[in-house]
């Protein structure tokens, strides 16, 4: 009977344990145990120490040792968390470009600033002029020499690398007449003189035979480098040189042009009809007369065509004659 007590005592003193242990846990913010129900706040007096010592005198030695371990300690309130550290990237080096890691803002945009010296209006929107191939506009008041010194050693075309000499236009420079070929030949480019070899003797006679000689007339080409072989110069060779050939129009302002050949003719009245069509037919240019012929070189090869020539000829002999 007396254990029955003693185990009765035993079995409230550990429910009493369980109850206050689960109480603690709940404080701690444990939310519960499986299978305990802890009792209401009112309900869980804590038990004096004189209660606890009577209750473990009264256990086995092993369960003695448990009830008189000292319980632990709360842990301390969590305190609050430090600010998160910044941190701040070394400036880089003069010598290396910026980390793009590390920068706060995007780089600006230059600003473009307005040139000091803006350029002049021009006639269209997409600046061409009229005509396209004026490409070098004359100066007022210039003169052939400083076209030729504008020319200088000329490097602007292809055609400087096989070149001796740059064969200018010649002869009289207040001519009523100008002869105009494409390019020189292997003569002219080792005199510097336009029209000396076989061509240019032919041409020659051609102005004696109305009534001129060769210092009363002007004479030049298109282009002023020889081409390669004699090939026929290419439209960016002819559009790199003509301009300086019309600049010397606009000083002479001769009465009548007589263009030589095919070539000569496409470039100064940027056409490509072909010269039998319009041969021996004054054409125009910004108010001179122009008349196409054959070159003097193709009558070398088909002497059959210098009666045409003689014809073309002959109607600018007389319009010279009735301009006077």
């Amino acid at each position: 009977m007396a254990d029955q007590s003693q185990l009765s005592e035993l079995l409230k003193s550990l429910a009493g344990d369980v109850a206050e242990t689960a109480a603690y846990l709940q404080e701690l913010g444990v939310e519960g145990l499986e299978g305990v129900t802890p009792p209401a706040e009112e309900a869980r007096p804590r038990a004096s120490e004189a209660k606890r010592e009577a209750r473990t005198q009264a256990l086995p030695p092993a369960l003695a040792r448990n009830a008189n371990a000292e319980r632990p300690a709360p842990p301390p309130p969590k305190a609050h968390a430090p600010p998160p550290r910044t941190f701040n990237p070394p400036p880089p080096l003069k010598s290396e470009p910026p980390n793009v890691l590390y920068q706060t803002a995007m780089p600006k945009k230059p600003v473009r600033l307005p040139s000091p010296d803006p350029p002049a209006p021009r006639e269209t929107l997409f600046g061409d002029i009229a005509p396209k191939d004026e490409l070098s506009l004359g100066r007022p008041g210039e003169t052939f020499e400083d076209i030729r010194e504008d020319i200088g050693e000329c490097l602007r075309c292809p055609l400087h690398a096989g070149r001796n000499k740059i064969v200018h236009t010649e002869g009289n420079r207040q001519a009523r007449l100008l002869f105009v070929g494409e390019a020189p030949g292997a003569d002219e480019d080792a005199s510097g003189l336009p029209f000396v070899g076989r061509a240019g003797q032919l041409l020659n006679k051609i102005i004696e035979a109305i009534g001129l000689k060769r210092d009363d007339v002007l004479i030049g080409n298109v282009n002023r480098c020889r081409p390669p072989g004699n090939r026929t110069p290419t439209s960016e060779e002819a559009k790199t040189c003509k301009p300086f050939l019309l600049r010397e129009i606009a000083i002479a302002r001769p009465d009548v042009i007589v263009v030589l050949g095919n070539t000569a003719m496409h470039n100064l009245l940027d056409t490509k009809v072909g010269i039998t069509q319009v041969r021996g037919k004054f054409q125009d240019y910004k108010g001179i007369k122009v008349m196409p012929t054959f070159h003097p070189a193709y009558l070398l090869r088909d002497p059959s065509k210098k009666r045409e020539v003689w014809d073309d000829m002959k109607k600018v002999r007389d319009y010279l004659s009735e301009k006077k």
